[in-house]
């Protein structure tokens, strides 16, 4: 029986490893996360865990590099402080990520993939509108797929919701305290303001999340990152998709 690969990432190799491997595949995965709260019930980190396990997935499957995480993005606002939470303004995000990005190319990278779960419009357009001198920059908001059946609120607001709690309750159990999650469900005439890519400011009451975690379970986290994971080798890395399981 093969062992599993392992994931690349940059911290934990040397020079020469990296110099192989870019020489074999010149392709780096760059995830981004944030620190920003999602209800009283997730981490904090939770986008970053999901893309750091959807990078480490990919890389051991397709032996791609893996760049160190970008643990901070543009917060969505919320109607006051809430513990805990740390994020940096549009600009000084793109700023951050463009200089990185001209080292690595420089180094011999030729096309980078940038995973964040985070929707947030400013957010996202920090990301889009780095530049580079000639690699290709793919940015790959990973929940930006729609889910149909896979979970029972699929068009209603996700922010620390059935989604984030269910992706939560697959790649790290370990964190999530279930016995705080409070649904915070909105009126008909709010949904729409809070969906994903909203710039709305989060009511107080909500402890930086909206939606209803109580729905969430692993399975359901599991079925949404396998999603992802199709998605992003068919639609990004042009991999033939599986066949149905029969």
């Amino acid at each position: 029986m093969t062992a599993p690969r392992r994931p690349l990432r940059i911290k934990f190799l040397t020079p020469g490893d990296i110099r192989r491997i870019l020489d074999a595949d010149p392709r780096l995965i760059v995830p981004v996360g944030t620190c920003e709260p999602h209800g009283s019930h997730l981490p904090l980190g939770c986008d970053t865990i999901v893309v750091e396990r959807l990078a480490d997935d990919l890389s051991a499957e397709f032996g791609i590099l893996v760049a160190p995480t970008i643990e901070y993005g543009v917060n969505v606002a919320t109607s006051g402080p809430l513990a805990g939470a740390g994020s940096v303004r549009r600009k000084t995000l793109r700023r951050w990520v463009n200089d990185l990005l001209l080292d690595w190319e420089r180094e011999g990278v030729r096309e980078f993939l940038i995973l964040t779960a985070h929707g947030h419009a400013p957010h996202q357009e920090a990301l889009g509108t780095v530049v580079t001198e000639h690699a290709r920059v793919r940015v790959i908001d990973v929940l930006a797929l729609d889910l149909g059946t896979l979970v029972d609120t699929a068009t209603g607001p996700i922010h620390g919701g059935e989604v984030d709690t269910s992706l939560a309750l697959f790649v790290a159990p370990h964190l999530v305290r279930m016995d705080e999650a409070r649904d915070l469900i909105l009126p008909e005439t709010a949904v729409l303001r809070y969906r994903r890519g909203s710039t709305m400011k989060l009511p107080a009451i909500a402890e930086g999340g909206v939606g209803e975690p109580s729905r969430a379970s692993a399975e359901k986290g599991r079925r949404v990152f396998e999603c992802i994971k199709e998605r992003i080798r068919t639609r990004v890395l042009g991999v033939a998709a599986a066949p149905p399981e029969t």
